[in-house]
């Protein structure tokens, strides 16, 4: 079965009973691991769904008492399996501050603060994330692949995204400013801030409609800026859709003209149609 990185690192207790706990509520090759983590699971989004029901007044009205009494034996459950998952492992500070025991704090701590400040019951929605343990529960390693694939072209066209949004932002900043000029603080553009949100809005095509020009020059203005919107979403697209295709195309170079962008497996160049030499 496959581990996580996590799982190589840890080592449980020399306590039989602690070795047997660790082995269910760490590792899924087992039938009680695996009903303890689809039981986890199921208890994520019963919580989830009942805090979604809290915000429908005439549901909350009625059943909020119910709502806690369940939210606060679930958040019992999930100190209790945190507190386990502590005891029974070596290296207590490496799992306490490694992304999984982060995700596991901060899916319990809402519900505790919120006895103290009620707004913050909200936030016990955050346990969704831990419904990224389902990948690990069903074996769905290469799904685990395909994201690390995104990532990694996220990350690798991460610069060139960050020189698009400056000159975005540069763009918007202008374009609000010329906008409150040319409206003359009427019309809902009150200030180039105000202007600013406009822009944003226009230029992503979004359109609320809350804020409209009034003049030939603003109208004028405006039909520039949604034209704009259209070329400016295929940009970071475009950059990031060009680097997974390099990352798709993994196969050799070519030894007469150097093109390293061939298809995997590829017998031939697709520049030059010189015949690709097994490396």
């Amino acid at each position: 079965m496959e581990k996580t990185p996590l799982e190589y690192d840890y080592t449980p207790q020399e306590n039989p009973f602690l070795k047997r706990i660790y082995r269910v509520i760490y590792f899924s090759d087992t039938k009680a691991g695996k009903l303890f983590d689809i039981a986890l699971l199921l208890l994520i989004f019963i919580s989830t769904f009942l805090v979604m029901l809290e915000t429908v007044n005439f549901i909350n009205v009625k059943y909020s008492g119910l709502f806690f009494t369940v939210q606060m034996i679930i958040t019992v459950l999930f100190s209790i399996e945190y507190i386990l998952r502590i005891l029974t492992i070596k290296d207590k500070k490496e799992y306490i501050f490694s992304p999984l025991g982060i995700i596991d704090f901060i899916s319990i701590i809402p519900f505790y603060l919120s006895l103290i400040f009620p707004v913050l019951h909200f936030f016990v929605i955050v346990r969704m994330l831990r419904m990224l343990r389902v990948f690990r529960i069903f074996n769905l390693a290469d799904y685990q692949q395909d994201g690390r694939f995104i990532v990694k072209a996220l990350k690798e066209s991460s610069r060139k995204i960050y020189i698009f949004l400056l000159f975005l932002i540069i763009f918007i900043i202008i374009i609000g400013s010329l906008m409150f000029v040319i409206e003359g603080g009427r019309n809902g553009f009150s200030s180039i801030p105000q202007s600013i949100y406009w822009a944003v809005v226009t230029i992503t095509t979004v359109g609320y409609g809350d804020i409209s020009p009034v003049t030939s020059g603003g109208k004028f203005l405006a039909i520039i800026v949604m034209l704009c919107g259209y070329s400016i979403i295929a940009v970071p697209t475009g950059i990031v859709s060009s680097q997974f295709r390099r990352q798709s195309q993994s196969g050799d170079s070519c030894d007469r003209c150097g093109n390293g962008e061939n298809d995997k497996n590829a017998r031939f160049c697709k520049i030059c149609g010189e015949k690709i030499l097994d490396k």
